[in-house]
């Protein structure tokens, strides 16, 4: 949980970093790489959903967000994805330095009308539901033969890269 605004801060501007490392890498074809057979969504699907999350967790907690219309259909040009997934970041975070504090943190609501959690606790969910469909992403981008970048690590291609780097001996 964060105790701090400029906490949070600090840690969304590194977890913004990744997950635009995700979106950058993405191709107008593979955003129609579909989760399964059963499911229609798709990996296009999944970045826009990143973008409209934003504006959905923090508007459950009374803050409300101009952004990119994520209700409306998903872009099919991966730049698009990219560029909204900036401009609704930065919108959130200019709205939570103006609007919320250190103190806010601390204060109990009701996500969704029925999560008891905090302030705090509405920050964190949103850091690790972007971390959990990122981690999506990054198998579907493979299975559309693209490659993922490394997020918390190296991905293969690197990995390699760096073997191959080493003074051989």
């Amino acid at each position: 949980m964060y105790q701090s605004i400029e906490g949070f801060m600090r840690d969304w501007a590194y977890e913004e970093g990744l997950t635009l490392k995700v979106l950058d890498a993405l191709t107008d074809d593979s955003l129609k790489q579909v989760v399964s057979e059963s499911q229609p969504r798709t990996l296009g699907d999944l970045g826009w959903h990143l973008v409209g999350s934003i504006a959905v967790f923090l508007g459950s907690s009374g803050l409300q967000l101009d952004g990119p219309d994520y209700k409306g259909p998903t872009p099919s040009r991966a730049a698009d994805i990219a560029e909204g997934y900036r401009r609704m970041s930065a919108t959130a975070v200019a709205a939570l330095k103006e609007h919320w504090s250190d103190d806010k943190l601390k204060d109990g609501l009701k996500l969704f009308g029925f999560i008891d959690t905090t302030y705090s606790g509405v920050l964190t969910t949103l850091v690790r539901h972007q971390i959990h469909h990122r981690g999506q992403m990054t198998i579907l981008m493979r299975q559309a033969g693209v490659a993922a970048p490394g997020v918390y690590g190296p991905n293969e291609e690197e990995t390699a890269a760096m073997q191959a780097a080493r003074p051989q001996q």
